[in-house]
């Protein structure tokens, strides 16, 4: 039997198309008029492959046919085959009350060493910090992170340190959390540092992916802080953004920040000029956008259209307002978590309220946005929260790891895994990933320097390493002692510095803390000298009056814990009416 080549094409992209409608349709059952719409548009590419043969192609036997006419329509990926398994019930997290909160966060934040989740308290907010060995029924009395007055709107680890977590909340203020080795005993109140800037609430907490202690915030002030959580201060403020801000994002490098808000747009930023360098409609839909930065520099969105369908599209920063990829997903009315994989070029997308979790690979060849497949469960999701790849189990071939918090208090964890035969390590999935080092510090980043971010080879897996002290250093004071600089000096010289204060001081030659201070004028020295005689004066004064509340707290002291006197004895009682001579002899009785 012999049949075009145009014939054959034709069979092979329909049976393609085919097998990825069985994968969100299982059975007889359709999926819904968008989803095909979208897959088609997926596939729409194949088609044009046999519609540009000629009519008077050669005819070729299926049973003999030519290996050099021979074309390969199915698109070739080594992610086409990866599938998601969630772990069973006593490997999962249970009896977690999950905060209520309308606000659109995840809710969630995974690292190689914790899981944290925003839960439900009394008098304020609070989160739920777990090491990952601690699986199974949570007890309702397990201590959480309580500190803040208002409930907690999002969190963030840091990806510089793993023991370091920030919190969002509704009484305005972030705060920074340092977590010991093996989880909390205990409830903790005290904060590393209180970030106060931010008249409303803090919905939105983001490190930066490069530079050290380096954390972004953005409140419902429609105002975004960038500070230095290593001295407690604001670097910049943008006051860009006309309304509520929705979601924020740094590049690969950290030199570029994309945010999306309640007026539509996107904006590209340059934090450290303050200038919007470009912007545009991302979605017609009033409800809210996400954007992310892809790993070579392209824009992906999740948003709503006009008649408030979910839709994704793909753009460049060069063009921001003509998409080149559009695709209406459903009607569904949650918002889409885009969670995108740099080393893979994977992105999950996940809706709340959503039972599945949709990925799809990001290729330079159209459409561009591959569909790949659908992870599917009975119960809905109320937040999630991805392992960095540090995390995951190289052994099974894991390339992403989730955490699905459920309304019935479960955490399930769902392992994504390419199917391999082979034992050893696949190089292919596992490139050079993002490690837990800083490629810069923050006044460097703040001076104009960029670097790439950190990588390190999964080769043999990823330990985590001992905890790291977070240590907060005020701004040395000018009118500090003598005594006290030399203390400052002395914690920056038992500070371990970062790989980019390595880098400095091998080419410098000599440490940078041998740099000398700047040159002060003899009329601040004199200003600064006389202050500090008064400092003196006044320390004198009331080293004074402390050695006489001492006594006088030691005198009353004393006197309250002194045993009473003796009470007097009392007189012998007599007969009034009996006469008592005056004199008596010395023989009367």
């Amino acid at each position: 039997m012999n049949i075009t080549m145009k014939e054959t094409e034709k069979m092979d992209v329909d049976n393609e198309i085919r097998r990825h409608n069985s994968f969100t349709s299982p059975g007889t059952r359709r999926a819904p008029v968008s989803k095909r719409a979208g897959r088609e548009r997926c596939h729409s590419y194949h088609a044009q492959v046999f519609n540009s043969f000629d009519s008077s192609d050669k005819k070729i036997s299926i049973a003999n046919p030519n290996p050099k006419m021979s074309f390969r329509v199915v698109r070739s990926s080594k992610f086409r085959h990866v599938y998601g398994q969630a772990l069973k019930r006593e490997q999962c997290y249970d009896n977690i009350r999950v905060s209520k909160s309308s606000w659109d966060s995840t809710f969630c934040a995974v690292n190689p060493k914790f899981l944290a989740i925003i839960v439900e308290s009394a008098g304020g907010g609070a989160f739920i910090v777990l090491p990952h060995n601690k699986v199974g029924r949570i007890p309702a009395d397990h201590p959480l992170v309580g500190g803040h007055k208002g409930p907690v709107l999002d969190i963030a680890w840091c990806p510089h340190n793993d023991n370091v977590i920030a919190s969002g909340s509704e009484d305005c203020v972030v705060k920074v959390w340092q977590i010991p080795d093996g989880g909390i005993s205990r409830t903790l109140t005290e904060p590393v540092v209180d970030l106060v800037y931010h008249q409303r609430r803090v919905g939105l907490v983001l490190w930066h992916p490069t530079a050290q202690n380096v954390l972004l915030t953005a409140g419902s002030d429609n105002q975004i802080a960038i500070w230095n959580v290593g001295t407690g201060e604001v670097l910049l403020s943008l006051d860009c953004h006309p309304d509520l801000i929705y979601s924020a994002c740094w590049n690969w490098t950290g030199s570029k920040l994309l945010t999306t808000c309640r007026d539509k747009k996107i904006r590209i930023i340059d934090p450290r000029k303050g200038e919007v360098e470009a912007e545009a409609i991302a979605h017609e839909g009033s409800k809210a956008s996400r954007a992310i930065f892809l790993k070579h520099g392209l824009v992906f969105t999740t948003g709503f259209s006009r008649m408030s369908e979910r839709q994704y599209t793909l753009r460049t920063p060069d063009a921001l307002g003509e998409p080149i990829v559009t695709v209406e997903i459903d009607t569904s009315n949650g918002v889409m978590f885009p969670l995108y994989d740099p080393d893979t070029n994977l992105i999950y997308l996940c809706g709340k309220g959503d039972s599945v979790i949709r990925y799809f690979e990001v290729t330079p060849e159209p459409p561009f946005v591959h569909y790949i497949n659908t992870f599917q469960t009975p119960d809905p999701q109320r937040g999630i929260g991805m392992m960095p790849k540090r995390g995951c189990d190289v052994a099974t071939c894991e390339i992403a790891k989730f955490y699905r918090l459920n309304n019935s208090g479960l955490c399930q964890v769902v392992s994504m895994t390419v199917p391999r035969k082979s034992e050893l390590f696949q190089e292919d999935l596992y490139p050079d990933t993002l490690s837990d080092e800083a490629s810069l510090t923050a006044d460097e980043w703040l001076a104009g320097e960029d670097a790439e971010p950190c990588t390190m080879s999964l080769k043999g897996g990823y330990v985590s390493g001992r905890a790291q002290q977070l240590t907060v250093n005020k701004r040395s004071n000018a009118l500090a002692t003598g005594k006290d600089r030399e203390k400052e000096r002395e914690k920056d010289k038992d500070r371990s510095p970062t790989p980019a204060q390595k880098r400095d001081d091998s080419q410098a030659g000599t440490p940078a803390s041998a740099t000398p201070p700047p040159a002060v004028t003899a009329a601040i020295e004199k200003q600064l000298s006389d202050l500090v005689e008064e400092i003196r004066k006044l320390k004198s004064v009331i080293v004074k009056q402390e050695n006489r509340i001492r006594a006088l707290e030691a005198a009353a002291k004393a006197a309250i814990l002194s045993p009473p006197p003796p009470e007097p004895s009392p007189l012998p009682e007599h007969n009034h009416d009996t006469p008592v001579p005056e004199t008596m002899a010395p023989d009367e009785v």
